[in-house]
């Protein structure tokens, strides 16, 4: 028995959240939305997921948003990406490189922390 891999990461959102999280995640970051199982859509919340990446944020009646603990998308095109969050007033905090990669975070429309993370060329 062992652990082979990570399926998806959920964040949490507040109800209502769903067309400020796809301007966000599919507007923004480019994340194709994948509809929900019927049974679970009735609970509200959306799912994004391309190749290599599977975030779902879900409602939380008493949402507090995660301001330190956050996932870490590998992206391409890092600037252009920032220019984007930019142009959508959206806060960029960067950060030293790392093991390799350019890095910056930025937080989604409800406050959750999201790393961006470029691999440096060479």
């Amino acid at each position: 028995m062992r652990v082979e891999a990570i399926d998806h990461v959920q964040l949490a959102m507040p109800e209502g959240g769903e067309e400020k999280a796809r301007a966000f995640y599919n507007g923004i970051m480019g994340i194709s939305e994948k509809p929900k199982p019927p049974h679970l859509a009735v609970r509200g919340g959306v799912w994004f997921e391309n190749a290599g990446l599977k975030l779902h944020l879900g409602v939380e009646k008493d949402f507090r948003p995660a301001r330190k603990a956050h996932p870490a998308v590998i992206v391409s095109g890092l600037d252009e990406l920032l220019a984007e969050f930019q142009r959508a007033g959206v806060e960029i905090i960067p950060d030293d490189p790392l093991d390799g990669y350019r890095r910056a975070y930025v937080s989604d429309p409800f406050g959750n922390r999201i790393e961006l993370m470029e691999k440096l060329a060479g």
